[in-house]
C-alpha cells in the first residue's frame, strides 16, 4: 500500500464514534502495510576543505616540534563505535514518544563524522541481530558513498570503516561474553563477508518474535499524528522476521546471502570471521557495564582456548559514551557459587550493591527493622533482586529512581558505568593468565581505545559538553502518560509495602533500567592512533601495532615511549625486552578550547538546514588556546604468575604520579622501574594524561548527597525523559583525560 493511500484510509471515516472506531481498525489493518522501509539515506556533505585538514596538521606539528617529539607519523581521532536508526534499540530511541529526532540512517553519520565532529576516521557498527541482508547492502553503499567522496585515497579528508556489533548477553557469568565490535578493513565484494554475524539469545530473539498488539495498534492511535514512526517500526521488525536464519552446519562461504548468520559464542564468531578469512578486528566494549552483564561475572573464562584470538581481538574500549571500564575494584554485586547460588555481598568502604539496597528499602519500610520478620523480608528483598538479574529493580514493588540511590556505583572511579562490574575491567583483564599451559601462560595483550557508543548516528560526540538529550544517548518519554506505558510496574507510586515479588523473565533488561542508565550516559571517547599516513591502510596498520590510545572525548595529544628496549625506542602498544631498569618518556598536550557554533567551512559543507538538525548548532571548531595538562598517573600491573594470585595486589594505580607545570605547550617526563629487571615476571605499563577541570554532561551521574562517612543520603536523578529539563545538561566538574596503550615488558636477561 501506498503512502497516499494510507493516508486516504486513515482520513476517510465518519461522525465521532465512527471515526473512533475506524481509525483505530485502521491501524490494526494497516500498520504494517503502512510502515515504509528505511534505507541509509543520502549523503549531502561534500569533501572537507583540504585548508581544514591542512591547518589541523600544521597546528600538530608546532605542538609535537615545542615538546620535541616525532613528527614521522600524525595522531588521527576517530570514533569505532557507532549505531543509526538500523539498530533497533536506536530506532526505539527516535520515535516521538521517546523524545526522538526521527530516523538517524548511515548517511547522517557521515556528515557528522565530516562537518559535525570533523573526525578523521569513523566506523559503523549497527547491532548485527537487526541487519537484515537488504540493510547490510544499504549499509555497505552508504559507507562507500561516504568514503568515495572523501578525495584521495592517499590523503581523504575522513576514512569510514565498515562494521557491525555482535551483541551477547548472558544471564549468569557463565553464560555472558558481552559486546564486540567487528571492524572491517576493505569495501569491496569479496572482501568484506556477505552478511554480519549476530550473537543469538536475547535481543536476536526479541526482534523475531511477533509485533506486540499494543506496539501495532494502541501505539499509534494515542500518537496519531506521529503513526508514520510507529508503523516504520512494525515494518523493521518484520522485515527482521521474515529474514531466514542461516543454517548452522555450513562453511560460512556455502550460505545464501538472503540468510542472517548467528554465532552463540567468541569461539564461533572467531570461527565464522576466520572461515571469510577477510581482513577484520573485534574489539570487546561495555566490560563493565551493569546494565546487561549479570552480578559476579568476569572475564577468566574468555581468556581461554579458542575464546580469544589474538590476531583479531587486539584493542578493547576502556572509555565510551555508557562511562568507564578501565580500573579495577576488589568489590563485587553478587558473590556466585557454582554459577546457580547468588549471595548478597555487605557494603564495602565506598560502595553498596544493589541487592543490598534492595534490602534496605525494605527495612525502611517495616514498622519495626528491628524484628525477625523484618529480617526475614530484607533476606527475601536480597535474595529476590539476584534471581532477577538485571531487572532486579522491579522486584521491590513500589520503588522510584531516588530510593536506590547511587547503589552500583563506582564512587571513585573517572566518569564509572553504571552497575559497576569490576571483573569485566581493563586493569583486571591486563592482569589475568590463564594456566592451561603452565610453561606459557596466556595472556591478554590489548591496546587501549575509546569511542563513542552514540546511538543517534553521531560520531565524536566528545568534541562539546552541550546538548545532553542529542549529543549522548539520554533519551525518555515525553510525558508522564507516555512515561507509565514505557516504563513497567507502577513506578510513579511509591509505596509503604514490604512485598517483594519474582521478575518475569519476559521482560526486557535493557527497558527496566534504561531509566536509570540516562544519568550515566556521556558524550562519549576517541580513539586516537599514530599513523603514518592519513589513508586506510596506514590508520589500519596502527590498529595492529596497537599504537592507539582513547580520550575521554577531547583531542588530548599524547606520545608514550619505552626508551631502551632491547631494539631501541618503541611506542605504545609494543612488547618489548630490556636488559636494564625500563626507562619511559612521555609526552602530553592538552585540547583545543572550543568555540560556539561552527566554523564556516562546516557551514559551506552543508546546507543550513541539515546542518542544524545534525550538529544542534555546535560543531567541532577549535580555538588557538588549549587546555593545560596538570598530571600524568603512571599505572604498573604484573600479570598473574600464579593461578591463585590475588589480582588486586597485581594492580598498582596510581604506581607514580608525574606532576606538570600547567603549561598549555603540555608536558613531559620521564621515569624508569629499577625493580623489572630484578623481578621474574613480566610487567605492564600504561599512563594517564590528566587535562584540568572542565564541566562535562552527567559527570555527576545520579547527583549523590553525601554524608561525612561517604555514604549517599539523597540522589537527584539526571533522567532522560520530561522529568529533566531539556535545558539542563547535568554539568559537573570533571578532570577530562587520555590514557595510552600499555608497553608490555619481560626481561632479556631471564631469555
Amino acid at each position: 500500500m501506498s503512502q497516499a493511500e494510507c493516508l486516504r484510509v486513515s482520513f476517510e471515516t465518519g461522525g465521532n464514534v465512527t471515526k473512533s472506531i475506524s481509525i483505530f481498525c485502521t491501524i490494526g489493518l494497516f500498520a504494517i502495510a503502512c510502515g515504509q522501509h528505511r534505507d541509509a539515506g543520502e549523503i549531502q556533505g561534500a569533501k572537507r576543505p583540504d585548508e581544514v585538514t591542512e591547518q589541523r596538521i600544521k597546528a600538530q606539528h608546532r605542538s609535537a616540534a615545542e615538546l620535541n617529539a616525532s613528527q614521522d607519523k600524525q595522531i588521527l581521532f576517530g570514533d569505532l563505535h557507532v549505531h543509526t536508526t538500523f539498530s533497533s534499540d536506536a530506532f526505539m530511541f527516535s520515535l516521538p514518544m521517546m523524545q526522538g529526532e526521527g530516523a538517524r540512517p548511515v548517511a547522517d553519520a557521515c556528515d557528522f563524522a565530516r562537518y559535525c565532529s570533523g573526525l578523521d576516521y569513523w566506523s559503523i557498527n549497527d547491532h548485527a541481530e537487526s541487519l537484515t541482508p537488504e540493510r547490510w547492502q544499504h549499509t555497505k553503499d552508504a559507507i562507500r558513498q561516504c568514503n568515495a567522496v572523501a578525495g584521495d585515497p592517499e590523503n581523504p579528508d575522513v576514512v569510514a570503516f565498515l562494521g557491525w556489533e555482535w551483541t551477547q548477553v548472558g544471564h549468569t557469568p557463565a553464560t555472558h561474553y558481552g559486546h564486540k565490535n567487528v571492524i572491517l578493513r576493505d569495501l569491496e565484494e569479496g572482501k568484506v563477508p556477505k552478511r554480519p554475524i549476530f550473537s543469538e539469545g536475547l535481543a536476536s530473539r526479541g526482534l523475531r518474535a511477533d509485533v506486540p498488539k499494543g506496539q501495532r495498534y494502541i501505539v499509534p492511535l494515542l500518537d496519531f499524528s506521529n503513526r508514520q514512526d510507529y508503523f516504520d517500526l512494525t515494518r523493521f521488525i518484520q522485515e527482521n522476521r521474515s529474514a531466514p536464519i542461516c543454517a548452522t552446519d555450513v562453511h560460512t562461504t556455502e550460505l545464501p546471502v538472503d540468510c542472517m548468520e548467528g554465532a552463540a559464542t567468541p569461539v564461533e564468531l572467531f570461527r565464522k570471521l576466520n572461515e571469510w578469512g577477510h581482513a577484520a578486528l573485534v574489539i570487546p566494549h561495555g566490560t563493565t557495564w551493569g546494565i546487561y552483564t549479570p552480578p559476579g561475572s568476569t572475564w577468566d573464562k574468555q581468556l581461554v582456548g579458542e575464546m580469544h584470538d589474538p590476531e583479531r581481538q587486539t584493542m578493547i574500549e576502556v572509555y565510551s559514551g555508557h562511562g568507564n571500564s578501565e580500573e579495577y575494584r576488589e568489590f563485587r554485586s553478587a558473590s556466585w557459587y557454582a554459577d546457580k547460588d547468588a549471595t548478597c555481598p555487605e557494603p564495602t568502604d565506598g560502595f553498596e550493591s544493589c541487592c543490598w539496597r534492595a534490602g534496605e528499602i525494605i527495612r525502611a519500610r517495616c514498622d519495626d527493622a528491628n524484628s525477625a520478620e523484618c529480617e526475614a523480608l530484607i533476606e527475601k528483598a536480597k535474595r529476590n533482586f539476584l534471581q532477577s538479574g538485571a531487572r532486579g529493580r522491579l522486584s521491590v514493588p513500589g520503588t522510584i529512581l531516588e530510593d536506590w540511590k547511587d547503589c552500583g556505583v563506582c564512587r571513585d572511579c573517572f566518569l564509572p558505568s553504571m552497575n559497576y562490574r569490576p571483573g569485566g575491567s581493563a586493569q583486571y583483564i591486563t592482569a589475568l593468565s590463564d594456566f592451561s599451559d603452565p610453561i606459557n601462560p596466556r595472556r591478554f595483550r590489548f591496546g587501549f581505545m575509546a569511542s563513542s557508543d552514540n546511538h543517534r548516528a553521531r560520531p565524536g560526540t566528545g568534541y562539546k559538553e552541550a546538548s545532553r538529550r542529542y549529543q549522548t544517548d539520554a533519551a525518555g518519554p515525553k510525558s508522564d502518560f507516555f512515561d507509565g506505558i514505557v516504563f513497567p510496574k507502577g513506578k510513579d507510586d511509591p509505596t509503604t509495602s514490604t512485598e517483594v515479588v519474582g521478575v518475569d523473565d519476559v521482560i526486557a533488561p535493557q527497558l527496566v533500567d534504561f531509566e536509570r542508565q540516562a544519568s550515566f550516559f556521556m558524550t562519549g571517547g576517541l580513539a586516537a592512533v599514530h599513523a603514518s599516513s592519513r589513508s586506510r591502510t596506514g590508520i589500519w596498520d596502527a590498529f595492529e601495532r596497537r599504537e592507539v590510545y582513547g580520550t575521554s572525548g577531547p583531542r588530548i595529544l599524547l606520545w608514550f615511549d619505552i626508551l631502551n628496549g632491547t631494539t631501541g625506542e618503541v611506542p605504545m602498544g609494543s612488547e618489548v625486552q630490556v636488559d636494564q631498569a625500563p626507562r619511559f618518556r612521555v609526552r602530553a598536550v592538552g585540547s583545543f578550547m572550543q568555540k560556539p557554533g561552527c566554523p564556516d567551512g562546516s557551514a559551506q559543507g552543508l546546507p543550513e538546514g541539515r546542518l542544524d538538525h545534525l550538529c544542534r548548532g555546535e560543531c567541532y571548531y577549535p580555538s588557538s588556546e588549549r587546555h593545560p595538562i596538570t598530571r600524568i598517573e603512571v599505572v604498573r600491573i604484573k600479570p598473574q604468575v600464579k593461578a591463585d594470585e590475588d589480582i588486586l595486589s597485581l594492580i598498582e594505580d596510581p604506581w607514580l604520579v608525574l606532576p606538570c607545570a600547567g603549561d598549555a605547550s603540555g608536558c613531559v617526563a620521564e621515569f624508569e622501574d629499577p625493580e623489572q629487571p630484578t623481578s621474574n615476571r613480566e610487567y605492564v605499563y600504561y599512563v594517564r594524561a590528566i587535562q584540568a577541570e572542565t564541566q562535562a554532561i552527567n559527570a555527576g551521574n545520579v547527583r549523590c548527597r553525601y554524608d561525612e562517612n561517604g555514604a549517599c543520603i539523597e540522589a537527584k536523578p539526571c533522567y532522560g525523559s520530561y522529568r529533566t529539563d531539556v535545558d539542563d545538561d547535568c554539568l559537573a566538574p570533571v578532570e577530562e583525560r587520555a590514557w595510552s596503550s600499555p608497553i608490555y615488558v619481560s626481561s632479556a636477561m631471564r631469555q
